[in-house]
């Protein structure tokens, strides 16, 4: 058997946390979840983050980085309209061949907005860090157009909300989204 490094360890435990937070919330997840899916004890768990908060911060930034890589790729060498068109269809790649990163997407945003109600702010200059990463990683293939991107990043968010209430592919709501859906009778991938 093959010892994984701590490195390793702290990756497998950032993609479990990232599948439990994803269906369970920051408040629904307990680390017990997390160490059971990694494989490891509960205080292993804790040497490698000192807390619950931590570990879902990691899988935060992760989830922000993964989407922030797909918009990348699609976009490489394309602007305007082209990138546009490659970074919505990416995405729309990613959500559906890997559900839970909408659902952590959407996990994070609640998790932020309940911290904050808290009185918690340095959970959400994190997240909204992340984020800002994602908004330029649009941006300047859209030609730093701010309402090419405001408007990009506007259709992103109806697209999440949309998919994780669950109406499928050729459902007329997806038809403002996709013009050329209504022919094919589903959104484009």
């Amino acid at each position: 058997m093959v010892r994984m490094s701590a490195d390793e360890r702290r990756e497998s435990v950032i993609r479990a946390a990232m599948h439990e937070f994803a269906r369970g919330g920051y408040y629904g997840t307990s680390t017990e979840a997390i160490a059971k899916r990694v494989g490891v004890s509960q205080p292993y768990l804790f040497r490698l983050f000192p807390n619950k908060q931590a570990i879902f911060l990691a899988a935060s930034e992760r989830c922000l980085k993964d989407t922030r890589e797909v918009f990348a790729h699609a976009a490489e060498g394309l602007h305007g309209e082209e990138a546009l068109h490659a970074m919505a269809a990416a995405y729309t790649r990613l959500i559906a061949e890997d559900p839970d990163k909408l659902q952590m997407q959407l996990q994070v945003y609640v998790t932020v907005a309940a911290a904050e109600a808290a009185g918690d702010h340095a959970f959400g200059e994190v997240v909204r860090a992340g984020w800002m990463e994602l908004w330029d990683t649009a941006h300047l293939p859209l030609g730093g157009d701010e309402k090419e991107t405001t408007t990009f990043m506007a259709y992103g968010m109806l697209i999440n909300t949309l998919a994780a209430m669950g109406f499928p592919p050729g459902h007329r709501v997806w038809e403002g989204l996709y013009p050329s859906a209504r022919a094919k009778g589903h959104p484009e991938k």
